[in-house]
């Protein structure tokens, strides 16, 4: 298939079919995958998790706080996950960045913060700076899923 060329994937979870533009890169390998994502804001989980469908991703569960996403990370063994960093109560998703670091599973980062005040452990990660575009999100998944 040509770069720059839209195809389509079978129906997501959610009902409909995403479709994933090529970017000269095997955009395939992100089909099913299986992700968790960690965020404290229900409006922003669900539109994460429709951006995420839309590429072909899995979103096996949804964490709002440290301790949830800790054992989540145990229990549903996700490939990939989405971290924002600020949670609520004063959390921060530091312990799971390094969970998931030290596991070798790759994570995205999105912070309304500069991404350069981040801790060490996020560049593991791939950072986002909030707010962000879906061509932004891709880029962050790319990165992240295949390194140079």
């Amino acid at each position: 298939m040509r770069a720059g060329v839209f195809r389509k994937v079978p129906a997501g979870a959610a009902g409909y079919t995403p479709v994933i533009r090529d970017q000269g890169i095997a955009m395939g390998s992100l089909h099913s995958m299986r992700v968790m994502i960690v965020e404290n804001d229900d409006l922003n989980a669900t539109l994460l998790q429709l951006q995420l469908e839309r590429e072909g991703l899995q979103v096996v569960g949804v964490a709002d706080t440290v301790q949830s996403a800790l054992e989540m990370i145990d229990r549903l063994q996700p490939q990939l996950a989405f971290l924002d960093f600020c949670l609520a109560d004063n959390e921060d998703s530091t312990p799971v960045a390094e969970v998931l670091a030290a596991r070798g599973i790759p994570f995205l980062v999105a912070t309304g913060m500069e991404v350069a005040r981040l801790p060490a452990v996020f560049d593991a990660g791939a950072k986002l700076a909030k707010p962000y575009m879906g061509s932004d999100l891709r880029r962050a998944l790319l990165k992240v899923l295949q390194p140079e």
